[in-house]
């Protein structure tokens, strides 16, 4: 799995593009491996599972999301770091994610994907004939 924020550190913000009046952060990621895959969270604080695309193009694993601030009803904001934006991080997957089995949750601002294994396929004897 090859992480395809370009120069960004993670966490940060990078610059709002000419399309995007907002900035866009690269969430803060955590992966771990069992035997059977690869558990990806991610941090998109602000962000319901509403607000969250997953998307899976030709091996290329995108996350995205928009967080808009938030206050209580009732209460007034009287500081304030956490901003609105948008949320994107890209990965390109291996042959060895099953890329069609892929699953997702989000709680409390943490989106965890679970990524399983592809299963190796069994060997294959081919019969040579004559001729």
């Amino acid at each position: 799995m090859t992480d395809n924020t370009s120069g960004v550190s993670a966490g940060t913000e990078r610059t709002a593009q000419g399309t995007r009046d907002v900035p866009v952060f690269s969430p803060t990621t955590d992966i771990h491996e069992t035997a059977d895959a690869l558990i990806v969270t991610v941090e998109m604080p602000g962000i319901d599972k509403d607000g969250v695309n997953v998307a899976l193009e030709q091996r290329e694993l995108t996350i995205a999301g928009h967080c808009r601030p938030f206050a209580p009803d009732g209460y007034a904001l009287t500081h304030a770091e956490y901003r609105e934006g948008d949320f994107e991080r890209s990965f390109t997957l291996s042959d060895a994610i099953d890329g069609s089995a892929i699953q997702a949750s989000m709680k409390d601002g943490i989106l965890t994907l679970t990524l399983p294994k592809a299963k190796p396929e069994p060997s294959k004897t081919i019969n040579v004939t004559a001729g």
